[in-house]
């Protein structure tokens, strides 16, 4: 068994020390669950908010390039340059009114997670209103979640 070199050991704390003094979070690794939920509550929150907010850049940022979407209507889409395409109306018209209610969550650690909404998509020039659940399924890719997949069902 070897033993650590001590001023390799110096070396890699002073590093981290500067990082954390610059304001550098250290990334979660692979074992880190709790490092991993605190990243996948910020990374879901900001793909709800990316869309409400018609940020495309970071909406389309949030996805694996292999994404699928099954819409509520039952369209389906997939690639995110697919998904960008059907959603180019949302977040060039920056109309419509999106507001969304968590109902359940599972995080795998550091690989996947799932959360369970209740959303409402209001078009209100053109009259349009969608109740839906909506799940979103993310991985946990390169040191971030991605969604992967989401799904809506219309409701009455």
């Amino acid at each position: 068994m070897r033993t650590p070199c001590p001023g390799a050991f110096r070396l890699l704390s002073a590093a981290a020390a500067a990082l954390l003094s610059l304001g550098v979070a250290p990334l979660a690794s692979a074992g880190d669950a709790a490092g991993c939920a605190t990243q996948f509550e910020e990374a879901q929150r900001i793909d709800m908010e990316s869309f409400r907010d018609y940020d495309a850049q970071t909406f389309r940022d949030g996805h694996v390039n292999e994404a699928v979407t099954v819409f509520a209507s039952g369209a389906v889409r997939y690639g995110i340059d697919a998904i960008m395409a059907a959603l180019d109306g949302h977040f060039t018209q920056r109309e419509a009114v999106w507001s969304w209610t968590e109902l359940y969550r599972v995080v795998d650690g550091c690989n996947s997670a799932f959360i369970l909404y209740d959303t409402t998509y209001v078009i209100p020039s053109s009259g349009f209103y969608q109740h839906a659940l909506t799940g979103v399924t993310y991985t946990h890719r390169g040191n971030k979640w991605l969604a992967v997949a989401d799904q809506g069902t219309l409701l009455p």
